[in-house]
């Protein structure tokens, strides 16, 4: 009954996930692991085939096994908000555009570096 809304927000979130790559206002990383969500509720099948992207399946399977944001993840996240900050604040944008995101920007940093780093390797 639901399975067309599942699909729905799986490939509106994909999209949006992937126009995250070229545009730096909009996160990747929440968007693909929202897609992974519905997919796994409304097709097992597309679920699959993100787990099995190369790009995209590592980052899915980090976060639903371990509820881990790799480091290198976590790094380009953090160096990405500075710079949205920094460009919103040079290029002037509006003040309560500048306060949200001194609000918001810091409150996302600290939960994406208080997240696991992911699984240890196992010891030698």
């Amino acid at each position: 009954m639901f399975r067309p809304l599942w699909l729905l927000l799986g490939f509106t979130s994909l999209a949006l996930g992937i126009a995250g790559i070229v545009l730096p206002l909009l996160p990747t990383t929440p968007f693909v692991l929202l897609a992974a969500w519905a997919f796994a509720n409304g097709s097992p099948r597309l679920h699959a085939w993100l787990l099995a992207n190369r790009s995209f399946g590592p980052l899915i399977r980090n976060w639903e096994e371990h509820g881990a944001i790799s480091p290198r993840a976590k790094a380009f996240a953090i160096v990405s908000m500075a710079g949205v900050f920094a460009a919103s604040w040079i290029m002037g944008a509006p003040e309560r555009v500048i306060i949200i995101q001194a609000v918001i920007l810091p409150a996302t940093s600290l939960f994406i570096l208080t997240r696991p780093s992911g699984p240890k390797p196992p010891a030698a």
